[in-house]
């Protein structure tokens, strides 16, 4: 644990985006590429461009790995698609979208795979750009390898939602269930950490996407609710970390919640994932759920 800069007696795991020193709830400026301290905060922002802007990327290095993946698994998409931009219907969807019949039969790795593709352009589209802006703010704040947790825990816990309210025969796939996790993470560390402006943003954005998941039909509101859930649980861990109370330990005991959040998401997708026969399988074939 680090202790404040500008407040010495104040402990916290928190460092500026700019400059790396440590700094506690008081001294801290939310931004777009993380938390700064007074002095950074009040630089002007410098427009740079060829080696100088990757330094954007080194600041949340796992979000644009994780965009990247995604807009390549979906460029794969639109290669074994017959319909062009439109992959609702593609051999990546049906070998690795996330299906609970498929997952009952042993393959298992379509719960992490399905988060990775989209049915279209449209679908693709929202989910980066709230990716993106999310990732920015929160990966910076709580380190990467934190952040990287948080996201695979709340892509599983959305894979088990979407299982456990859409059924086993639907084909579910997007990332959105990690989003959503992001998405919950964020506002309870936000939250957590006094920055309340920030919080209560998140705040409204997230209803308005909740509200927009009841509100429209074929949306995994199993896949929202259950990566949403996910992603509470791991900030809570963060917040409680920093407040001292995990003990001497904290840090094992945040990974080992992390791990623990992921594992429960994991195996209980697996345990509600249920086999059918070759006659209920195809009308199945045609069901097919963003998330």
């Amino acid at each position: 644990m680090d202790y404040c800069y500008r407040h010495p007696d104040v402990e916290t795991r928190v460092s500026c985006s700019s400059c790396d020193r440590p700094i506690c709830t008081d001294c801290m400026t939310p931004t777009p590429v993380g938390m700064r301290c007074p002095e950074c905060s009040r630089e002007r922002t410098r427009v740079t461009s060829g080696p100088a802007a990757i330094s954007a990327a080194n600041s949340a290095p796992a979000t644009f790995a994780l965009i990247v993946m995604c807009v390549g698994a979906y460029m794969v998409e639109i290669a074994t698609a017959s319909g062009g931009l439109n992959t609702s219907v593609n051999s990546m969807i049906s070998n690795f979208g996330l299906q609970g019949v498929a997952v009952a039969d042993g393959e298992w790795y379509r719960l992490i795979t399905g988060g990775f593709l989209h049915a279209g352009l449209l679908h693709l589209g929202f989910n980066m750009f709230a990716l993106y802006f999310l990732g920015r703010i929160l990966e910076p704040s709580i380190g990467t390898p934190r952040f990287l947790c948080v996201y695979f825990a709340s892509l599983l816990a959305g894979s088990f939602g979407a299982i456990l309210l859409s059924g086993s025969l639907v084909v579910t796939v997007g990332a959105s269930g990690a989003v959503f996790g992001i998405f919950g993470a964020t506002f309870i560390i936000a939250r957590g950490r006094g920055m309340n402006t920030i919080a209560r943003e998140i705040g409204v954005v997230l209803g308005i996407n909740l509200l927009i998941t009841f509100a429209i039909p074929g949306i995994s509101i199993g896949g929202h609710l259950g990566g949403l859930i996910g992603g509470v649980l791991c900030g809570m861990l963060v917040i409680a970390g920093e407040r001292g109370k995990l003990g001497s330990s904290a840090k094992l005991i945040e990974y080992g919640g992390f791990a623990a959040v992921a594992a429960v998401g994991f195996f209980a997708a697996i345990s509600i994932s249920e086999p059918v026969s070759q006659f209920q399988l195809v009308p199945a074939l045609v069901s097919l759920l963003p998330l």
